[in-house]
């Protein structure tokens, strides 16, 4: 299944204010920019608890009748969701994506900061699709958090708005997604024939 984040950041880097708030991500003469292109691609959502409690404030369902997944190890009212497809699923990132891998789910939306976060950790990011809005907040939910290692990106291509907006796409390598267990470590051990130290990787 491929794993696709496609956001809006502040220029200084963040996905909200420090109270969730989302107001300045909305530009006065702010175009089309080809979000609604990306969610006809996807076939399931993948958000965090606190990306589901503000999308309820927004009055209309965000994500229309697309499954949703809201990752959550508590109990989650979806009383109020009229026609929407929701369900909560806790568990690591790599044992959702299994779970919904064998429900035959193609390609998921990952949206929420702390989700963002985490599943690219774990390295199950493919690709990444950033639209700068020409503002600084100063403050607020990083799109970006502590990685285990260096995460290489592949650009694939960068666009601009006239409303200033300027987006920039990339695929992240199988490499750096999935880390190969042989990469991880060298280890030195000694062979009972001969006595001498090898290594492997």
């Amino acid at each position: 299944m491929k794993l696709s984040v496609f956001c809006g950041v502040s220029v200084d880097g963040f996905l909200a204010r420090p109270n969730h708030a989302l107001d300045f991500l909305d530009t006065d003469q702010q175009e089309p920019h080809g979000f609604e292109e990306f969610y006809a691609s996807v076939d399931v959502v993948m958000i965090g608890r606190k990306t589901f409690e503000i999308v309820l404030t927004f009055g209309k369902w965000f994500y229309g009748k697309k499954p949703v997944v809201v990752l959550s190890s508590h109990p989650l009212d979806f009383s109020s969701i009229e026609g929407g497809v929701v369900e909560r699923m806790s568990g690591e990132p790599d044992e959702i994506v299994k779970q919904l891998e064998g429900r035959r789910f193609k390609h998921a939306y990952i949206d929420g900061g702390i989700t963002i976060q985490r599943f690219l950790a774990a390295g199950l990011i493919d690709r990444l699709v950033i639209t700068r809005v020409p503002v600084v907040i100063g403050a607020g939910i990083p799109l970006f958090g502590p990685v285990p290692r260096d995460i290489s990106l592949r650009h694939v291509a960068t666009r601009s708005y006239n409303s200033g907006l300027v987006q920039s796409e990339y695929e992240i390598s199988a490499a750096s997604r999935r880390p190969q267990e042989s990469k991880k470590t060298t280890v030195a051990f000694r062979t009972k024939a001969s006595g001498r130290k090898q290594r492997t990787k």
